[in-house]
């Protein structure tokens, strides 16, 4: 009898175990949970097909785990919609499977998605305008190069008067600034009043997409010597570099500072055209190592221009000089054709693509680590300077490289 007892009240325990360990799993009883699971499968087959190294099965399988026991709870004990809960246990999801080292794999919900897509390649939708309140008018201090403003005549200086008919005089700057940055493929007509021809002129102008400039001359104390500060790449970087130097006397040119420092990278190909006006045609230039795929290597290209540069180069570089401008200023040093200034850069010599997810969510993933073209791994801790100069004030930096150009030459 004690026997019965006893096997009865075990059988009780294990039953009531069974009942806590499913009531504690919220997911259980929810139909949309496979929703969920399929979901986060997409985004690991994104990881299992493209990252540079193998994701670990039995570390998303212990996301599962949390996901089901807890952040699920969490999130809507908070109150957060379905897509918020999704789109917030993907970004932990995506950052239990990229590896420790990466800072630079990420997932991003659409808004940040649209943002990140532009900022990487560079890209802005407005009319590309930037200006001040003046007396007449909107002075207009800066339009960008490749802007459709730009294309059909504005420039700095010019005054705008009205913005679709209505005088700019009594608006404030705020609302000034929002007439001119309406959403992509508005038409916009503005009366200007031309600062060369003194006359007025109307100029109809639509906000699209466009390529933000990205290089910047400037003087430096020291005749012969001039600063190129990019700020970015993008696909007309390397155009915008040429048009610089076509406008100078290459011959007399003594030297070129080269101003990196911010600048977080964009588009490869900017660099490597950047690369012609430098090195030997053909040459090696660096290569990148895709898991599972032949390598990819990059050559200096040949380009039509023709423009060769022999003059010395320092690169000046800093912790926000990232991806294709550090490799860039790591290859030119590699090469010993630029002497590099400043401070470690980013270590973000990799390649990155965007994954879409599906739902306007995107997955910024590291594909491939960056090399040598003797084979050596650039590191995560960044090119190192042939000489560490730390706080240095902007201009300071590129007067103390020009001098040290200076010197060298004679």
């Amino acid at each position: 009898m004690l026997r019965k007892i006893l096997f009865i009240l075990l059988l009780l325990a294990n039953c009531c175990a069974f009942s806590c360990v499913v009531s504690a799993d919220p997911l259980s009883k929810n139909k949309d949970y496979q929703q969920y699971v399929d979901y986060f499968e997409k985004v690991y087959k994104i990881f299992e097909d493209n990252y540079y190294l193998p994701p670990d099965r039995a570390v998303y399988n212990q996301f599962l785990q949390k996901f089901n026991t807890l952040i699920y709870a969490q999130l809507k004990g908070e109150g957060k919609s379905d897509d918020y809960v999704r789109w917030r246990s993907a970004w932990y999801l995506v950052e239990a499977l990229h590896s420790k080292d990466d800072r630079f794999t990420q997932f991003y919900p659409p808004k940040p998605a649209e943002k990140f897509q532009h900022e990487a390649m560079a890209q802005k939708v407005d009319l590309g305008i930037e200006g001040k309140k003046a007396s007449l008018g909107f002075l207009v201090t800066r339009v960008e190069p490749h802007s459709d403003a730009y294309f059909k005549g504005l420039r700095e200086e010019d005054t705008i008067l009205q913005i679709d008919g209505q005088s700019v005089q009594p608006l404030p700057e705020t609302a000034i600034d929002a007439k001119l940055t309406p959403v992509i493929n508005t038409n916009v007509k503005l009366l200007v009043l031309s600062n060369d021809t003194k006359q007025q002129e109307t100029l109809e102008v639509v906000s699209k997409e466009y390529f933000r400039q990205t290089v910047f001359l400037h003087q430096t104390p020291v005749e012969g010597v001039i600063c190129l500060e990019i700020n970015h790449f993008n696909e007309m970087t390397a155009n915008e570099v040429y048009a610089f130097l076509k406008s100078i006397n290459t011959q007399e040119l003594k030297g070129l500072v080269i101003d990196f420092r911010g600048n977080p990278g964009g588009q490869l190909g900017g660099a490597l055209e950047m690369s012609s006006f430098f090195l030997k045609d053909g040459d090696e230039f660096a290569y990148f190592q895709q898991r599972n795929v032949p390598k990819y290597d990059l050559k200096v290209p040949e380009l039509t221009v023709g423009l060769k540069l022999a003059c010395p180069m320092i690169i000046l570089v800093d912790s926000g000089t990232g991806s294709c401008a550090e490799l860039f200023a790591g290859i030119m040093q590699f090469k010993k054709r630029a002497y590099v200034l400043g401070v470690n850069t980013a270590g973000q010599i990799l390649l990155k693509h965007i994954f879409p997810v599906g739902d306007g969510s995107t997955i910024g993933l590291v594909t491939a680590r960056g090399h040598y073209p003797d084979g050596t791994v650039f590191g995560f801790d960044g090119i190192t300077p042939d000489k560490i100069i730390t706080d240095a004030p902007k201009d300071g930096l590129i007067n103390l490289a020009a001098a040290l150009i200076a010197h060298a030459s004679q």
